[in-house]
């Protein structure tokens, strides 16, 4: 018997096996209104009045939704309503300019686009053929409680369930299409690793935008886990919630850890959660440093995945093995520093270049309407996921640098092309190359190497305030250095690992 993955099954079985335990519990400071903490029978409930909407707009199987919005209880629930119904979602990048949003709308044909309030104005020049606002316009002209949405036809684990639009390093972003089987062999997969069960409690410090909050909002309703939503990272609002709501399990970049870190140092009384709280770090290579302190001062275990937005994303995984507890606090830490050991079904290996390759289940079928990158990314089955590395001799990978010239800040993929576009039309500059520099807050953060035209001026103030004029303030440069000249090859090509160099020298990777 074969039957097909989707990503209807998670919601089925809570339905099934936890219909009266609570499922979400929407941020209370919002700009909507917040959705009710609701029960796992109760989010099926609100799931197919979403459904019920889009089948009265004539929306179809295969049509696209594009949600742009901070974490919340709606955004959760279309993750699951849109693809189990045949759609397909499109979560976008709440932090994005409007003309940056306005592309990927356009670009993945979505015929509805749901906004949050904050956003509707910043957003009102972004359309499709029908635009709705997240909160009380949704409730009473969208969803339809009082009608049971129609079946997807036609179930099929190889269809596209999302679009997840990540920088990559071209200018424009592309399009992932992660699918059915994709999306379910993931959620899977993680929560084994990470061994979520039935007595956990999610907070969702990471964007749910973000490849489909890394599975977490699938794999966590097929055990009843209740999930807590938290619209906007704050370490202090963290350490609250933890303490409130018996937080276990956390998923962040290490700047979120980095902010909890600071924060635990005014906090008053004993750390909420200490023996208790899992955390799950990618997005940027964390400083063992940072470990340890998580594991010494919060007394939270530290775990490390490593994968992309093209892999859905869990690639490896990585947490302290029951030989090495016995280690010092250093070592233990330095060993968690690894990516980590290939995850379920997941094989890997290094090309003669250095560049990890990935085969899995997991990995995207393509870019959308992008034949020629998928061709780039996807060769004789193995995926180049653009960064360098290696495997030790206990099967764990490391990360050493990138293949790409992406920027990873604050566990947002920049992609330096783009600031490079940015910069270069500001007036004054005739040539410019953006790389990464280390950054303790962030892990890198973008520097901007410029060269003026003859004649012209421009402070490192005006380089940065036009950017943020023109672009998400997190790809803008943090600091410009002005050259006489950027040395290229004989080609005419810019070195960037040469540009890098002196900013990272003494450190064992390009990567922070």
């Amino acid at each position: 018997m074969r039957v097909p993955l989707t990503v209807a099954d998670f919601l089925d079985r809570a339905t099934a096996a936890f219909a009266a335990t609570p499922a979400v519990i929407d941020e209370p400071d919002q700009p909507a209104a917040v959705v009710p903490t609701t029960t796992y029978g109760a989010l099926a409930d609100r799931v197919r009045a979403w459904q019920a909407g889009l089948d009265a707009l004539g929306v179809g199987a295969g049509e696209r939704v594009a949600v742009v919005s901070h974490n919340s209880a709606r955004l959760l629930e279309l993750l699951h309503a849109v693809p189990a119904s045949g759609r397909i979602c499109v979560p976008v990048n709440f932090r994005l300019k409007p003309d940056e949003v306005d592309y990927i709308v356009g670009h993945s044909g979505a015929s509805v686009l749901l906004v949050d309030p904050e956003l509707d104005a910043p957003l009102a020049g972004v359309s499709a053929a029908h635009r709705f606002v997240l909160g009380e316009q949704t409730e009473t002209e969208l969803m339809r409680f009082d009608t049971e949405p129609a079946p997807w036809s036609a179930p099929d684990e190889d269809a596209v369930a999302t679009i997840n639009y990540t920088s990559g390093t071209t200018a424009r972003p592309k399009g992932v299409e992660l699918t059915h089987r994709n999306i379910w062999i993931n959620a899977v997969t993680f929560a084994m690793h990470v061994r979520a069960w039935e007595g956990d409690v999610y907070l969702h410090t990471l964007p749910m935008f973000h490849c489909n909050g890394w599975g977490m909002p699938f794999g966590l309703a097929g055990l009843g886990v209740p999930q807590v939503v938290l619209r906007k990272v704050d370490g202090a609002e963290i350490l609250r919630r933890v303490d409130r709501h018996g937080v276990t399990l956390m998923c962040g970049a290490p700047a979120v850890w980095n902010a909890v870190l600071d924060a635990a140092q005014d906090w008053s009384g004993e750390i909420p959660g200490r023996d208790r709280v899992r955390v799950v770090c990618a997005g940027a290579p964390p400083p063992t440093r940072m470990i340890a302190r998580v594991e010494e001062e919060l007394g939270w275990e530290f775990q490390q995945i490593y994968g992309l937005t093209e892999t859905a994303p869990l690639l490896t995984h990585n947490r302290t093995r029951p030989a090495d507890a016995g280690l010092p606090a250093e070592e233990r830490a330095r060993r968690l520093g690894r990516a980590g050991a290939p995850a379920l079904g997941v094989r890997l290996r290094v090309s003669a270049s250095g560049e990890v390759l990935a085969r899995s289940n997991v990995v995207t079928r393509g870019y959308w309407d992008n034949e020629r990158a998928t061709d780039e990314a996807i060769e004789d089955g193995w995926f180049h996921t653009g960064d360098g590395g290696y495997l030790d001799d206990d099967g764990h990978l490391h990360i050493t640098d990138r293949k790409k010239d992406v920027i990873i800040t604050g566990g947002e993929n920049v992609s330096s092309i783009e600031v490079e576009d940015c910069v270069f039309s500001h007036p004054a500059v005739a040539e410019v190359a953006v790389i990464g520099v280390p950054d303790q807050k962030w892990g890198e953060t973008i520097k901007a190497l410029v060269v003026l035209a003859e004649g012209q001026q421009a402070s490192e103030a005006d380089i940065i305030a036009h950017c943020k004029r023109r672009m998400a303030g997190y790809k803008a440069p943090t600091s410009v250095e002005f050259r006489d000249a950027i040395p290229r090859t004989a080609t005419g090509k810019i070195q960037k690992f040469k540009l890098r160099e002196p900013y990272w020298l003494g450190r064992e990777r390009e990567v922070n």
